[in-house]
């Protein structure tokens, strides 16, 4: 059986291999396995990329959260608004900073955080708000910030959505933000690594000083950190691939909006709901999440992995019904659309390289486990 998995990291190295052991070598040769000249090379590649003056390479995704957030003043014991329908990263780096996570719930059709209901969350104690930027597509930023009371930052979590924009402006213009570079992302390392982006060069070198024990220069540590560094080898990854992000992400919209045509029938007759792009939004699709309706989620996963279709769930449960975060002290039924939408979602496989036959397959199998 051929397998179509749900995304292809195969195909992605194949594509810059060459250009990746090159880039090994120079590394292994020089020793700058830690910071270097690739590293510096990427940050400045990245920041162009993404349109804000700084960027600064971390270890991972959920160490570039907490930093954002740390760097942005928040302490132990203050607030940080979160979505109840985002992965737990998000509101693990809240609580390992000693903060409390206030969670708000989602739009019941983008799935971005509703920032109604952010603000509605807005307390005494809350230092920042975490819009997540899902599936690929970014989360309401502008009017939140405009919104928000004196001494409330934005930090967005921007892991899913490299190369989008809202209304022109990318995440961390304005802002801070933080992303992730695991594998599987739309711009993937060779293992975990992270950034954080922002126009404000203060923020930028707190950041830094942070991620390096609490300083920029060897044994001087000017304020409490730890060590969450990029290292050479995947800057040399993610520099290669930074090449070809943009032409990547043209091939996701392509392959979204194909499915988009592929499911038309499915969605005509209710058994599916396609997904939504909000007003100003350029979309990257790092995720097509569909949602299926009168039928068994989890059953049609089942089905379609049989098939060798990987297909996914982004995400199976809402924060506030994970054993983790129990002593939030909420309940089903707190933030239903969250919980509506861990019900019915599902991932089907999306990836540069997926192909119209694959994608008329992964459809085709979609329908018959529906007809089941």
């Amino acid at each position: 059986m051929n397998q179509i998995p749900l995304v292809d990291l195969k195909a992605a190295h194949e594509e810059v291999a060459d250009e990746v052991r090159a880039g090994f070598d120079r590394i292994l040769a020089n020793t700058a396995f830690v910071g270097g000249d690739e590293v510096r090379r990427f940050e400045r590649e990245y920041a162009d990329f993404g349109d804000v003056a700084h960027c600064v390479g971390v270890a991972n995704g959920t160490d570039a959260v907490e930093l954002a957030l740390r760097a942005s003043g928040v302490s132990p014991g203050d607030e940080v608004v979160v979505p109840a329908n985002t992965f737990i990263a998000t509101v693990g780096a809240v609580a390992r900073i000693g903060a409390r996570p206030v969670l708000a719930d989602c739009l019941p059709d983008s799935h971005l955080l509703d920032p109604q209901k952010a603000l509605d969350a807005v307390g005494p104690a809350t230092r920042a708000v975490v819009p997540v930027h899902l599936y690929g597509q970014m989360a309401e930023v502008t009017d939140l910030v405009a919104q928000l009371p004196d001494g409330v930052r934005v930090v967005e979590d921007a892991a899913q959505c490299q190369g989008a924009t809202r209304d022109g402006r990318s995440p961390g213009s304005g802002t801070i933000a933080a992303t992730s570079f695991y594998p599987g992302k739309n711009l993937g390392a060779y293992g975990d690594a992270g950034a954080v982006l922002t126009d404000d060069e203060e923020l930028t070198g707190l950041v830094r000083a942070i991620a390096n024990h609490g300083g920029v220069a060897k044994y001087r540590h000017d304020v409490p950190g730890f060590n969450s560094r990029l290292d050479g080898l995947q800057a040399v990854v993610l520099r290669a691939k930074l090449r070809r992000l943009a032409d990547g992400n043209a091939a996701r919209r392509a392959a979204a909006a194909r499915y988009d045509e592929l499911l038309a029938d499915l969605a005509a007759t209710g058994q599916v709901v396609l997904p939504t792009t909000e007003a100003g939004n350029v979309h990257v699709w790092h995720l097509y999440v569909v949602q299926v309706d009168g039928a068994d989620r989890d059953d049609i996963v089942g089905k379609l992995n049989a098939e060798g279709i990987g297909a996914g769930v982004h995400y199976p449960a809402p924060v506030h019904l994970t054993p983790a975060y129990r002593h939030l002290g909420h309940a089903r039924g707190d933030f239903p659309n969250a919980e509506k939408a861990a019900e019915r979602i599902l991932s089907l496989p999306l990836y540069p390289q997926i192909t119209p036959d694959q994608q008329q397959r992964v459809v085709a199998a979609l329908a018959e486990a529906l007809r089941g």
